[in-house]
C-alpha cells in the first residue's frame, strides 16, 4: 500500500504553493503549519536544499470527528502535504494517504473519517 499521493506541475515553486493551498481550501483545508525545509537546513546545518516545504493541513470537522474516536490520533494530524522542486519549474506535490497512515490502528469509526478524508485530498491532487 502507499503511504501517499502525487502529482508533478510545471510551475514555479511559489505558484504551486499558492495553487495548493487554494485546492486545500476548496475542500475545507486550512494550513495550521508551514515548514521550510529548505531554509530549515540551511539555518541549522548550513547545506543547500531544494525549495520543499511542509503544508499540515486540518479540516476541523473531520480533525474533530477523528479525535472523538481516538483520542490518541492528535499523534498523527495534521494532514502533511509537501511540495517539493524536483527540477527548476517543475514541482511535485504529494499529500498523505491517511488510510495508510491509519491502518495500524483498529478502530472502525476512525477509518470511515480517514476514508473521507483520503477522497478529499485525492480530489485535491487531482484538480491541481
Amino acid at each position: 500500500m502507499t503511504y501517499h499521493f502525487s502529482k508533478t506541475l510545471r510551475l514555479p515553486f511559489e505558484a504551486a504553493i499558492g495553487r495548493v493551498t487554494e485546492a486545500l481550501k476548496q475542500e475545507g483545508f486550512g494550513i495550521l503549519t508551514e515548514i521550510d525545509v529548505q531554509q530549515t537546513l540551511k539555518n541549522k546545518l548550513n547545506v543547500d536544499f531544494r525549495p520543499y516545504r511542509i503544508l499540515g493541513a486540518c479540516n476541523p470537522p473531520f480533525a474533530y470527528q477523528a479525535l472523538q474516536a481516538e483520542d490518541k490520533i492528535g499523534t498523527m494530524l495534521p494532514c502533511n502535504v509537501i511540495v517539493q522542486e524536483v527540477e527548476k519549474g517543475v514541482v511535485e506535490v504529494s499529500a498523505v494517504d491517511p488510510v495508510a497512515s491509519m491502518a495500524a490502528i483498529e478502530n472502525p469509526k476512525l477509518g470511515t473519517v480517514a476514508r473521507t478524508v483520503q477522497a478529499k485530498l485525492r480530489k485535491v491532487i487531482d484538480t491541481l
